[in-house]
């Protein structure tokens, strides 16, 4: 039962729409969790190991990250970028992730995120930009995982760009990655 006040203010002309209001964001959000889990449930099946990933393809427009074997896509993942997600790094505390061919050159279990695999960002290009500019290149690009505590929020970190300029996947997904790529193969990075 509904008591109203004879002084009313806005809000209480709202209390009787909040159930309404509370159901419209249980379904966001039911919605969101369930469209994560169906895309989850794509990639369950492990990536056999006699497939070798020759070309790892990360288009920062679309926000997906592409394992490719032999020209043929294996997987694909959502990804998240950079606070500054457009444009090429030009330097440090940019937050912006490169465009370029660059190599996964080591792995890092010992991560502030959930794993990682660094990109051999900065190349010698854009280390003579970054001299022209005056400016540090910045470094330490990486895929990478959650930021370690926070995995069981990926679903929702996912929905937004909050890295410095890295590519970061789920744990599950970076398992996989870690998994699946060795070092040494090439990454493109398109805008």
């Amino acid at each position: 039962m509904l008591f109203f006040c004879k002084n009313t203010h806005s809000s209480d002309k709202l209390r009787p729409y909040s159930w309404l209001i509370s159901i419209c964001v249980t379904v966001v959000i039911s919605a969101s969790v369930i469209a994560y889990l169906k895309s989850f449930s794509s990639h369950h099946k492990p990536i056999p190991s006699s497939i070798v990933i020759d070309k790892i393809v990360v288009d920062k427009s679309d926000r997906i990250l592409q394992l490719i074997s032999q020209s043929t896509v294996i997987r694909s993942y959502r990804i998240a970028l950079g606070g500054n997600p457009v444009g090429h790094k030009q330097q440090e505390g940019d937050q912006r992730t490169p465009t370029g061919i660059y190599t996964l050159d080591y792995k890092n279990e010992n991560s502030i995120a959930h794993r990682s695999i660094h990109i051999s960002y900065p190349n010698d290009e854009d280390k003579v930009r970054a001299k022209s500019l005056g400016v540090n290149p910045g470094g330490d690009i990486m895929i990478h995982g959650q930021m370690n505590g926070f995995g069981h929020l990926g679903w929702l970190n996912q929905q937004r760009d909050w890295t410095d300029g890295c590519i970061a996947v789920t744990n599950d997904e970076m398992d996989e990655i870690m998994a699946a790529v060795i070092l040494g193969t090439p990454i493109k990075i398109v805008e």
